[in-house]
């Protein structure tokens, strides 16, 4: 599931045990995104030699497996890959550098060493990878991870795999991660959300709510959007303060004429429209291509709900974003339907329209 979100360039987390063969899952867009010593366009890179890709993990024998694998994988492409970890002299290491690779793999003390001494250069890494993140947190790795994630460039792809999604792990996450897609190994199919959509889970002040959705339809890369609301006056009301702020919206709920219905429909999916207020018994049957986001203003009254409404985006290989409202009185619904479908927003974050998390996650400019 994670191969096809990884070679489009999306930020992933794959939420999977040790075994479960991940790491080709990162191997492969890896081999894809880099540019080898034998492909033509080498020569036309800005620092040829320099690292394209970073895999950071916890432990010595976790980077040798990994780098293994890398290098078995990358034999025909002629791609260098370099495994750096402590406890051994640094000639070899320092060598291989100087020579030039195009993939390090490695623990977090020595890469940053490296780092430090200037004889690793991570400004030109295209793919990040984080594998097995909560050992690398169990062992004290974080403030070393977060000072070699600053060192590589803001617009790479970051891939991060875990066994667990615990508080530390989702924090590095958010903070580091542009609508990453997360992905379970171990996903139950009845109950499994859509595996192309970003998925975030906010708790939100009820008055803050409009201008939060207000500054996230100024997101980058939105295109048609679509909130759902408990109520046909909420569904009302919300499009028109949208419509008042200037935005390209409409209402779509049981209490209009069904010829209104129909032109707010047909107003949608022909682009004129872009943000649609629905209830979810107005909303039924709606299969709109290019819906890239999905509000719940809300938090749904159940699993199956939240499912059914979030599979409107990230449709037919495209990506999506589903952002869910949760207001205190609902934490404990939110809870529930966060167990059942396995989910990792078990504590959702206090969220504001001036919060700087929304900014970063939502790609707001």
């Amino acid at each position: 599931m994670t191969l096809p979100i990884g070679l489009t360039g999306t930020d992933l987390i794959g939420q999977a045990r040790t075994g479960t063969g991940k790491t080709l899952a990162f191997a492969i867009p890896i081999l894809q995104r880099i540019i080898s010593p034998h492909d033509p366009d080498f020569d036309e890179l800005v620092a040829p030699g320099k690292p394209q890709a970073l895999v950071v993990a916890p432990t010595r024998e976790l980077a040798l497996q990994v780098s293994g694998d890398l290098t078995l994988a990358g034999r025909l492409r002629g791609t260098r890959t370099i495994t750096v970890y402590g406890g051994v002299p640094y000639e070899p290491q320092l060598d291989a550098l100087t020579t030039g690779v195009d993939v390090v793999v490695g623990t977090p003390g020595r890469l940053l060493d490296l780092a430090s001494r200037k004889a690793l250069d991570l400004s030109h890494v295209k793919v990040l990878v984080l594998d097995e993140a909560d050992e690398m947190l169990d062992l004290g790795f974080l403030p070393d991870v977060e000072r070699l994630i600053a060192r590589t460039p803001e617009l790479r792809q970051t891939m991060l795999f875990s066994a667990t999604m615990r508080g530390e792990v989702v924090t590095l996450a958010r903070t580091h991660m542009r609508h990453p897609v997360n992905i379970r190994a171990e996903s139950s199919s009845e109950n499994a959300t859509v595996p192309a959509t970003a998925q975030f889970v906010y708790v939100v002040h009820d008055l803050d709510k409009t201008e939060i959705i207000a500054r996230i339809m100024q997101a980058e890369n939105r295109g048609l959007s679509l909130i759902f609301t408990r109520t046909k006056r909420q569904a009302q009301r919300i499009a028109e303060e949208l419509i008042d702020r200037g935005f390209p919206a409409a209402p779509l709920h049981g209490d209009m004429a069904q010829i209104a219905r129909e032109r707010a429909l047909k107003r949608f999916r022909d682009g004129s429209v872009e943000i649609l207020v629905a209830t979810d018994v107005a909303a039924r049957g709606i299969d709109v291509v290019g819906i890239t986001h999905v509000i719940n203003f809300s938090c749904p009254d159940d699993d199956n709900t939240y499912v059914h409404r979030i599979g409107r985006t990230g449709r037919a290989g495209a990506t999506g974003v589903a952002i869910t409202f949760v207001d205190w009185a609902d934490v404990t619904r939110w809870k529930v339907i966060n167990k059942t479908l396995d989910l990792p927003f078990d504590e959702p974050m206090e969220t504001y329209s001036t919060s700087e998390h929304l900014f970063h996650e939502q790609g707001i400019p």
